[in-house]
């Protein structure tokens, strides 16, 4: 496959989308909808695996599995709070940014998981700007186009009912996806604000959480 790690990141001239090249010769577009256009070199793995059925999951992850997939942005605040609140859970947060590459690209890296994480919890924090290019007045806060990309591949490979969106003001924040069906918890400050609606969630997929000790 020639998809890979992120190698350059641009706002597109339409001021609809944001575009990341691949160093695997891929370019994704990102639109501000949640819509994502694959191009480049060898466009069809990474196109299947974010265009996909996100009802239907490409893998039945392991039931023994306490692995977590977890997607963040550049809120450190946040990732660490949720890394410390998965730990207490008794839950293993795999990030996929600090995965260990050996030269493979992100479809390899996980498709070397497949079968191992039950869940995936995706920090969809302000950590942009935009707006429609000539209406400035519109402007508002989004996730990093990054977080898009990727929350994109876990409702595919592990389906909509395994992924939770903790998303953070959520008021002047745009979702990052339209897609109809998702998970989403919004918060203000602390993730201690949802940390009871997700761990039912994840008890509703098999994770059993003791939600006396939380």
């Amino acid at each position: 496959m020639s998809t890979g790690t992120r190698k350059e990141e641009k706002r597109l001239s339409n001021g609809k989308a944001t575009q990341l090249r691949l160093d695997g010769g891929s370019i994704v577009n990102v639109f501000d909808n949640g819509t994502v256009q694959v191009q480049g070199k060898n466009p069809e793995p990474l196109q299947t695996l974010l265009t996909g059925d996100t009802g239907t999951p490409r893998y039945e992850p392991s039931v023994n599995s306490r692995e977590v997939f977890v997607v963040y942005g550049h809120d450190e605040a946040a990732k660490t709070q949720l890394e410390a609140m998965l730990r207490r859970w008794g839950l293993e947060p795999l990030f996929l940014d600090q995965l260990p590459s050996g030269g493979q690209t992100i479809i390899e890296k996980l498709e070397a998981y497949t079968g191992k994480p039950q869940f995936a919890v995706i920090l969809a924090t302000p950590d942009d700007e935009g707006y429609r290019r000539g209406y400035s007045e519109e402007k508002k806060f989004r996730a990093r186009q990054n977080v898009v990309l990727e929350m994109g591949m876990m409702l595919a490979l592990l389906g909509r009912s395994r992924v939770a969106i903790l998303i953070k003001d959520q008021e002047n924040m745009e979702r990052p996806s339209d897609i109809q069906g998702l998970i989403y918890f919004p918060y203000k400050q602390s993730l201690d604000e949802v940390k009871i609606q997700l761990a039912k969630e994840m008890n509703a997929q098999g994770l059993h959480i003791d939600l006396k000790k939380l």
